[in-house]
């Protein structure tokens, strides 16, 4: 689940993410009433099977649930619940509905398995690799080895992100700039497992924050920086 709020007097809405239908809706009747079968099975950031029954309203309903993986640990962790609340929100707002989406799905697994298993270890360079890498899973991957605009491969000192990725001091004009570390970085978590997610100083992270938000905002219509997360 990517998040859940509250509805009614005793009902609650679920977000989450699925490897059939993409990101969906559904409304929990009763999971909030103390003998409800369907509350305890709802867990925040939990891995759950459900049993939806579509209506005519984009919300599906919730007619049965059974959990597969409670991140208890990420719970206890103010980190590890940080980053995986800032990554399951960028994920509920990226994901499209109705559209089948196993690798953003399993990459949001992994994520979560990884902070659970290491809730102590979170860092921000796993959490913008996580975003990274999302992008690939979305189908709209920043372009890294060389100017989107000419194609050179070196000087690469910008980030263009309607142009969705790097250019050169001839074709910066606009565009944030982007330094040898925050590139470096960039190329290299992609190249390895979300496991293996190097570390990243503060400047950095937020220039590869910035080029994330910025594909999102151009290639997938999605404003991110609204959100202090």
């Amino acid at each position: 689940m990517l998040r859940s709020m509250r509805y009614g007097e005793a009902d609650r809405i679920l977000h989450a993410i699925t490897p059939e239908h993409g990101r969906i809706g559904a409304v929990a009747r009763g999971a909030r009433r103390p003998r409800s079968k369907l509350g305890g099975r709802l867990e925040p950031l939990a891995v759950v099977r459900l049993e939806l029954l579509r209506g005519r309203s984009d919300l599906h309903t919730v007619v049965g649930a059974d959990t597969v993986v409670v991140h208890h640990r990420i719970l206890t962790s103010h980190a590890a619940l940080t980053h995986a609340q800032r990554a399951c929100h960028v994920v509920d707002r990226t994901a499209a509905p109705d559209e089948p989406a196993e690798r953003v799905h399993g990459l949001v697994r992994t994520l979560l398995a990884l902070l659970d298993a290491r809730p102590d270890e979170a860092h921000e360079g796993l959490q913008q690799a996580f975003r990274l890498k999302l992008l690939y899973a979305l189908g709209v991957p920043p372009a890294l080895g060389a100017c989107v605009h000419c194609g050179r491969s070196e000087h690469l000192v910008g980030f263009d992100a309607a142009g969705g990725g790097v250019v050169c001091a001839s074709h910066q004009a606009a565009a944030p700039g982007i330094a040898a570390e925050s590139l470096s970085f960039m190329v290299e978590a992609l190249g390895v497992p979300l496991a293996a997610a190097p570390a990243l100083d503060e400047r950095p992270a937020r220039q590869v924050a910035r080029a994330f938000e910025g594909i999102a905002m151009h290639h997938l219509g999605v404003d991110l920086r609204a959100r202090d997360d």
